[in-house]
């Protein structure tokens, strides 16, 4: 690079230090949005955003060491650039700085905050313990790759810091292909099919039934660890007495009244005393029920903001597919927790309709199709960049100032280098949103968990210095000039097998983007039976073991909103009666009550049962007025004969027979008693003859038939 000695980076200086301020605002209003920023602890706001912080500022760091980089002297074309040295210290300290945050700092203060010991020597301590087998993966992983780097680069100078930064490198690469693959295709076939409002509508309504199941689960969790919390209130001496401030915390935690139902400790018929706790009461079993209440409390307020989002979303489109005949918007007043531009609408009803049943459409699809041009440009560049890399969209449509085969990036490839970037960090980030993991981790509005958002915050930092540098080999040899390269890219091409790695293996970006593309996570689902996916395909309506289907959560919505399904009252009641018998829940109740079954649950105190007790019903997710019938599993072994045996008894079976032929006695060897039996319909007993016999069926057994429908 040819720096005159009179050059003065001054203005880009201060555009940088401007830009890194307003960084720091946006930062902020997202921490805000999803955490309280006046109870958070320090040790959790300070990490977290330092792992969002550090990772925006590539954003601007990458496009201004392309152009600072430049090897043409050509000062006013550069755009913003700063001084060699300046890059260097800026690119140590954000890479270092995330790299001890994803690999250390976030995963230890994660399992901090979710143990549930009480003492921080015992948080640390049950946080090193959590962590052992992740670190063990990693120094193994590491000890593997040194190993490889001694035997084929012979030297020791430069071989762990390469293998520690090239291995972490390919590892998040891997992650970030995959990520990203996945995003660009979602993010532009969500904009399309939000154009279509009444399609909208109806994918609300499908979702309606699954996020009602997991509230009720999470509502019903908790309460069961709420009914632990207050048995172990009631205990007096012993090894209670050693953990009495502590169960005076968990109190304050829980829900429950100051009146609660009252539970016995009796099963009923043993007339024994039914230990629902341990004996002994130890500091490991505190610290478990502790990490299981909060881990409870979370889940459920999770789950209940996203049916209160559901909600708001399905009033909101309901009202402008409504508005199409009248021609005027209005989605009434404002809530007290909506944002400020809720509240401050200036446009009139029918501007209104315009805006969001003619312009908005419109405009998703017009966005909608400029980001599938982006995508596609994005996934052509990472195929061609390793054999063909004169054919990367993205290296012209950044590079302007062509000498020769050398280029320089000005301010325009600058900015859209940067919206490059954006887009493909978006693709990813959104990706991890709908990555199904362990835990149930997610971010909520206010309220998200400590160790979720540690969690997010180290998926962040771990893909943003992969995809910087993804981005960076799309420019073909002009990369090799950079900053960035002299401190990362070298240390990954130290060794061939980093080289083929780096240029060949985001080819496998193909294979995330035509699965989601092509619908195959749901199809894979399916064919193995499987009622989850490594990632949310909502390409297809699936009705799983109570997913429900677009009506049901239609007629769920409308009777949540017009108060015919309020909450049931008497699930603390059953919780205590399940834990005074001793029952443990097998599975989650997949059935929603009607209005009626509530109010009577309500009236009698007693629990509320799920639809279809019968062994051989499915549960389902009904909750339609219409009371749908529940479906018997028919043997797979069943015949053509057999089949029209059981129709031919339905129809017999179903009959309204005449007087006249009631009255016709049975013969013995028809089945009749002695005296004779009638033939009617009415009077078979478990002797009766069954038609199915005709057909090769089975025998006529007592209690055997079954109404085929």
């Amino acid at each position: 690079m040819i720096e005159p000695a009179t050059a003065s980076p001054l203005g880009s200086e201060i555009f940088a230090l401007v830009a890194l301020v307003v960084i720091s605002i946006i930062v902020l209003l997202i921490l805000r949005y999803y955490l309280p920023l006046r109870t958070t602890p320090a040790y959790l706001l300070v990490p977290v955003f330092f792992a969002i912080w550090l990772p925006a500022n590539m954003i601007i760091l990458v496009p201004i060491d392309l152009a600072s980089s430049a090897m043409v002297d050509d000062i006013a074309a550069r755009g913003i650039w700063l001084h060699q040295g300046t890059l260097k210290v800026a690119w140590r300290i954000t890479y270092w700085l995330t790299f001890a945050l994803t690999w250390f700092i976030l995963p230890i203060l994660a399992e901090f905050s979710d143990s549930g010991y009480r003492e921080p020597r015992d948080k640390v301590l049950d946080s090193l313990r959590s962590n052992a087998q992740y670190y063990a993966i990693v120094f193994g992983s590491g000890i593997i790759g040194l190993i490889y780097v001694l035997i084929s680069y012979g030297a020791f100078s430069e071989s762990l810091q390469s293998t520690v930064m090239a291995l972490a490198y390919c590892w998040g690469l891997a992650l970030a292909i995959y990520l990203m693959g996945h995003g660009l295709v979602a993010i532009p076939r969500r904009l399309f099919r939000n154009a279509n409002i009444s399609g909208k509508l109806r994918r609300i309504q499908s979702q309606a039934p699954r996020i009602y199941e997991k509230m009720e689960d999470a509502e019903m969790n908790l309460e069961d660890l709420e009914m632990q919390v207050s048995e172990l209130s009631k205990r007096r001496g012993g090894s209670v007495s050693l953990f009495q401030d502590w169960i005076e915390e968990l109190l304050d935690l829980t829900n429950l009244p100051e009146s609660g139902p009252a539970t016995s400790r009796v099963v009923p018929g043993t007339g024994e005393n039914n230990k629902i706790l341990p004996t002994v009461i130890t500091e490991k079993y505190m610290a478990d029920l502790t990490r299981q209440l909060v881990r409870a409390k979370h889940s459920r307020s999770r789950w209940v903001s996203e049916w209160n989002r559901l909600l708001r979303d399905a009033v909101r489109t309901q009202a402008i597919l409504d508005s199409a005949a009248s021609k005027k918007l209005d989605f009434g007043a404002a809530s007290p927790t909506a944002g400020v531009l809720d509240k401050y609408n200036p446009l009139t009803p029918y501007t209104r309709f315009l805006l969001h049943y003619h312009a908005l459409p419109k405009l998703h699809i017009a966005l909608g199709g400029l980001l599938s041009l982006a995508s596609v440009c994005i996934v052509w560049s990472e195929v061609v960049k390793g054999l063909l890399p004169n054919f990367s969209v993205i290296r012209y449509s950044v590079v302007h100032h062509w000498q020769g085969e050398n280029g320089q990036v000005g301010f325009a490839g600058q900015v859209i280098a940067a919206f490059w970037m954006m887009y493909m960090c978006a693709a990813a980030l959104t990706s991890i949103t709908e990555v199904k993991v362990w835990r149930g981790r997610a971010l909520v509005r206010r309220n998200t968990a400590h160790e979720s958002a540690f969690w997010y915050a180290s998926q962040v930092a771990r893909l943003s210095v992969p995809l910087s540098y993804n981005f960076m080999t799309f420019l073909g040899a002009l990369y090799r000039d950079t900053v960035f390269y002299d401190f990362l890219g070298q240390l990954i091409n130290l060794t061939g097998l980093g080289t083929r790695f780096d240029m060949l293996f985001p080819a496998i970006i193909l294979v995330p983007v035509g699965a989601t593309l092509f619908g195959l996570y749901g199809r894979f689902r399916r064919s193995v039976g499987l009622g989850v996916d490594l990632i949310d395909d909502d390409d297809e309506e699936v009705d799983i073991y109570g997913s429900g289907t677009w009506r049901e959560g239609r007629d769920l919505i409308e009777r949540e909103l017009n108060g015919t399904s309020a909450a049931i009252r008497s699930r603390r009641s059953e919780a205590a009666n399940r834990i005074a018998g001793g029952e443990a829940r097998a599975a989650p109740i997949r059935s929603i009550p009607t209005s009626s079954s509530r109010r009577g649950a309500r009236a009698t105190g007693g629990p509320t049962t799920p639809l279809g007790t019968s062994p051989n019903t499915r549960p389902s997710v009904s909750g339609n007025t219409s009371g749908r019938r529940s479906r018997q599993a028919e043997p797979e072994d069943e015949n053509f004969f057999e089949a029209l045996g059981h129709r031919i008894q339905n129809t017999f079976d179903t009959m309204d027979a005449p007087r006249w032929f009631q009255d016709i006695k049975k013969p013995k060897w028809m089945g009749g008693d002695e005296e004779g039996a009638p033939a009617g319909p009415s009077s078979r007993g478990g002797n009766g003859a069954d038609v199915r016999r005709w057909f090769g069926g089975g025998g006529g057994g007592s209690g055997e038939g079954r109404i085929r429908l």
